[in-house]
């Protein structure tokens, strides 16, 4: 009898061996004949036009090969506005205006990175200085709604409701910016074949990379070959293509030579997307037995003053709670900053920490439990989209996280419970995101040896994908999972999407699951078998009987129309225990425990290890992390990592995952839904809610340190 691995499993990583011997390799440790090395010259002001730069010595220098710049950069197809798909967002080299300050002005390239490191610092720019805005407290009156028709107001029923209710809360709630630093550095290598080019670069999704390379150089995308196989951490930093990317290709195909461009952690800080800082309004208003009468959430986000960049922070208001009114209001403000991007949990991690920290503040007013708070304005169906769930067990979500907590030893009042010189204090804070499922594609091929291999052009940042993949072929095929590969992050692969939106097992498994009962059906029917029958079958066996030196499926899988019939999310209930000691303001967090709806859980040791990391974040984001930005000269205080403070060890307590782990019905053929996203959203307002149970003090500006609370 086979071993036979199942979903559900506590299956250890297929690629772990690999990662903890130095054996897989990220995208700056390949090797490429020829390599030369690119360093990026930042702007020193933060708004206004380049009008000379003086490369004499940096092209002196030893090792340098060119210095590119806005002056002699060749021009690009894709960045001039009437081409097919005009490149939105900063063109680097493309003209002479400086949007933000460390903006990228010249690419040194030189036979060493050293070299070019050097040479970097002997560019010199003369500017024409423009007025510049960072301050964003002080631009709060000049938000704007975002261009298209998904961010206007939202009214449900009657704006602003909450205004009449006998019991309301009317709060303020703001977090800092908060970068993304994964620990793998972006690393782009390009390198050009004639009208061909190749790049080894960090990427969540090497198929929308082909494509944006692509449009930029004017050229097929079957001519771009993008290769992401390993990621040391993105979390939304790699969602996209970025500048440095094809600048790289910009230089290779102008010095004939495959070049290496390797961002520094303080340019991480500026060229690669954060968490934007963000103002939020919250109204509620409730009868006095709590029911909600209204909700409303306004927001206020940064952007740049390039480019849009635009998070659902309000959309959780409109569902997650029964209320017979709401309404949400979603603006911008334009400074002279990096454009930000999706930080893990994108804006409903930023807008459940307003919601779930006034519907604590609720809870006090009404003196009710904020679990029966909770369970009171409970909805069984989507209010916004007047829906049915496709499967919802947040009430069990509570129910465990509670008992798993100890919430029975929470007391109603605040700063009363001790131990020794600690005050002690429980949180609860809930999050949903969006349940997804994209087409994707798998290709499966079966050898004389019994070995299954399978491919799709997805990526791994993190979460362990191909785990996940062969655990879903091994339970499909009935073969040990040591026989099973499965291939990623290469654009040559069968089409697969972004990993992003903690949708790609649900997408790329489903792909999987398809093509294995495709392959099974097509083993059925070489064997003279009933398709779909349960009959096990020795594979190399029918292949040896068919004569065929090998077997090849590919399969397209994609969601069926009945899927719009219902309102699919995952749900999660973080709970929090905080000691702080009233002299000093310090914070422990004791203990976090994340209880999770996501459907059928593929596997339960990398998905634990998931919501471990996710709730490390969210850590991070309600204690510690704070980008600070010195508004004189717009520049970031703290703009390296020993500055920026992200948790480390010592920060991190007993973090329990647990999972409600029923299928979902509707989303997808194994019934499992996203948790990558969810980890994260609504550990902030745990802890936050926590804190205040134990001292008895509010903080609604983030991040919660001592100096706030003494």
């Amino acid at each position: 009898m086979m071993k036979k691995d199942m979903i559900g499993d506590p299956m250890s990583r297929v690629d772990g061996r690999l990662k903890v011997t130095g054996g897989a390799t990220y995208s700056g440790e390949y090797k490429v004949a020829g390599l030369t090395y690119g360093v990026l010259v930042p702007a020193t002001i933060t708004s206004g036009t380049v009008t000379a730069i003086d490369t004499k010595a940096a092209l002196r220098a030893p090792g340098v090969l060119t210095v590119i710049t806005s002056f002699n950069a060749i021009k690009l197809p894709g960045y001039h506005n009437d081409a097919e798909r005009p490149v939105k967002g900063l063109k680097l080299f493309n003209d002479n205006k400086i949007y933000f300050n460390s903006q990228p002005i010249a690419l040194v390239v030189a036979d060493t990175f050293e070299r070019a490191t050097y040479a970097a610092t002997l560019v010199k720019a003369t500017y024409q200085t423009a007025p510049f805005e960072t301050d964003f407290h002080k631009n709060l009156d000049k938000g704007v709604v975002p261009q298209g028709g998904r961010y206007k107001d939202y009214v449900r029923g009657e704006a602003d409701a909450y205004k009449n209710a006998p019991v309301k809360v009317e709060q303020e709630y703001m977090l800092p910016s908060e970068m993304h630093n994964p620990m793998e550095l972006h690393v782009t290598t390009a390198f050009w074949d004639g009208d061909k080019v190749t790049l080894y670069t960090k990427s969540q999704g090497v198929k929308s990379s082909q494509r944006s390379v692509a449009a930029v150089f004017g050229i097929p995308a079957e001519n771009v070959q993008i290769n992401s196989r390993f990621v040391g951490g993105a979390f939304g930093s790699s969602l996209r293509t970025w500048p440095h990317e094809i600048a790289a290709a910009q230089a290779a195909k102008m010095i004939g030579k495959p070049v290496k461009l390797t961002l520094t952690r303080e340019q991480m800080f500026t060229l690669v997307g954060y968490r934007p800082l963000t103002i939020q309004k919250i109204g509620l208003g409730a009868t006095a037995d709590g029911k909600l009468v209204g909700i409303t959430h306004e927001s206020h986000s940064q952007s740049s003053v390039y480019e849009e960049f635009t998070e659902n922070s309000v959309n959780v208001s409109r569902f997650l709670y029964a209320s017979p009114n709401a309404n949400t209001r979603y603006k911008i403000i334009p400074l002279n900053v990096g454009v930000p991007t999706p930080m893990r949990g994108p804006g409903e991690a930023t807008g459940s920490f307003a919601l779930e920290s006034a519907l604590d503040e609720l809870s006090y007013q009404l003196k009710m439990d904020p679990i029966e708070l909770r369970l009171k304005n409970y909805t069984d169906m989507d209010p916004e989209r007047n829906l049915p769930w496709s499967s919802k067990y947040l009430k069990e979500c509570y129910q465990l996280g509670a008992q798993k907590i100890g919430w029975e030893n929470r007391k109603p009042q605040p700063a009363t419970a001790r131990d020794g010189d600690w005050l002690i204090g429980y949180g609860i804070g809930c999050g949903a995101f969006g349940a997804y499922r994209s087409a994707a594609q798998a290709k499966l091929t079966l050898t004389p040896d019994g070995k299954v291999n399978i491919k799709s052009a997805t990526s791994d940042i993190g979460p362990g994908t191909a785990t996940a993949m062969v655990l879903i072929a091994a339970d499909i095929l009935g073969l040990p999972a040591e026989n099973i590969t499965f291939e990623l992050g290469n654009s040559a692969f069968p089409m697969a999407p972004t990993q992003g939106g903690s949708a790609t097992v649900s997408s790329v498994g489903s792909a999987v699951h398809d093509v294995c009962i495709a392959f099974k059906n097509k083993m059925l029917l070489l064997a003279g078998k009933p398709q779909n029958s349960e009959e096990k079958l020795d594979y190399v066996a029918v292949l040896k009987e068919a004569n065929l030196p090998l077997l090849e499926i590919t399969q397209e899988s994609k969601g069926g129309e009945n899927a719009q019939k219902y309102s699919m999310y995952s749900f999660s209930s973080h709970f929090a225990q905080v000691y702080v000691h009233p002299l000093t303001g310090m914070i422990k967090v004791k203990k976090v425990v994340a209880v999770v709806d996501a459907g059928k859980i593929v596997n339960l040791k990398t998905a634990s290890s998931q919501m471990i990391g996710g709730a490390v974040g969210g850590i991070g984001m309600a204690m510690t992390e704070e980008a600070v930005m010195d508004d004189r000269y717009g520049k970031l205080v703290n703009g390296n990592f020993a500055d920026y403070h992200v948790p480390v060890n010592a920060d991190i307590p007993q973090i329990e995952a647990l999972f409600i782990d029923k299928p979902d019905p509707i989303i997808n053929p194994i019934g499992t839904k996203g948790i990558g996203e969810i980890s994260l959203i609504g550990v902030a307002a745990a802890i936050a809610n926590a804190v205040y149970n134990a001292t008895g003090k509010r903080i609604r500006e983030l991040p919660i340190t001592p100096d706030k609370l003494v």
